[in-house]
């Protein structure tokens, strides 16, 4: 940890192998001491060997762990993302209103807990480039629209939108930039290949590397020009 001080601090909470991976690569390779959270670190330990991050085992909405692990950084936060979320399908009439709570917990009040968190300490650092860090949040199409049979994570990504809009309103003046990503489309991984049928339309799945590059390109946006949203899907999608 004492290696990492000098260095400008970048936490991701529920970093995993897709989009989230690609984005602590981005960051390691910009000079950012990395954190990474999840409920089972294990499956980060090959990450944090190539990047160099520390890892540490928490709940998105662990109100008192996300804010001791904030407080407890060694240098500046700069970078902070929340990245997970929780879906949960079923006819409205039949969802259990107990899960329904904790969908709603993971993707909209673990975001407000970050960017509490984040927010109180970075209010706090000397502004780098005319900023004193950069709070981003992973949203979804979900966020725009409400589909059948997803009305939690339509609920949890509404609040989550909301959430980043308010932020941004009242942060951006005191030098933190707030951003909701909308990420409209499957994103591709391992577990989750190109469509066969896409063999035609390559890149028809939003690559989890192109997305990490647009979410450093919100990280160095000049401050004369924040974007509080923005919109990735692939080429292919119909509007």
């Amino acid at each position: 940890m004492a290696d990492m001080s000098s260095k400008p601090q970048a936490l991701i909470i529920g970093a995993g192998a897709g989009l989230s991976a690609s984005f602590a690569r981005a960051l390691a390779g910009a000079g950012y001491a990395l954190h990474l959270t999840a409920r089972n670190t294990a499956k980060l330990d090959a990450l944090a060997a190539e990047t160099g991050a520390a890892l540490h085992q928490l709940d998105g909405t662990d109100a008192d762990g996300i804010s001791q692990l904030v407080e407890g950084l060694p240098g500046d936060l700069r970078v902070a993302c929340y990245n997970p979320s929780a879906r949960l399908r079923g006819p409205v009439a039949e969802l259990d209103p107990v899960a329904v709570r904790n969908a709603v917990d993971i993707t909209a009040y673990g975001a407000f807990l970050l960017g509490q968190a984040a927010a109180r300490r970075m209010l706090t650092q000397q502004p780098a480039d005319g900023r004193r860090g950069t709070i981003l949040f992973t949203g979804a199409s979900a966020g725009v629209k409400g589909f059948a049979q997803s009305a939690p994570f339509a609920m949890g990504k509404f609040a989550q939108r909301g959430l980043a809009q308010a932020m941004a309103r009242e942060l951006h003046p005191k030098g933190i930039h707030v951003a909701w990503v909308n990420i409209d489309g499957g994103i591709r991984n391992a577990a989750r290949p190109e469509r066969v049928e896409a063999a035609d339309n390559p890149d028809s799945m939003l690559d989890p590397d192109a997305i990490a590059q647009e979410y450093m390109h919100l990280i160095h946006q000049h401050r004369s020009a924040w974007s509080d949203e923005l919109v990735l899907r692939p080429w292919v999608e119909r509007f």
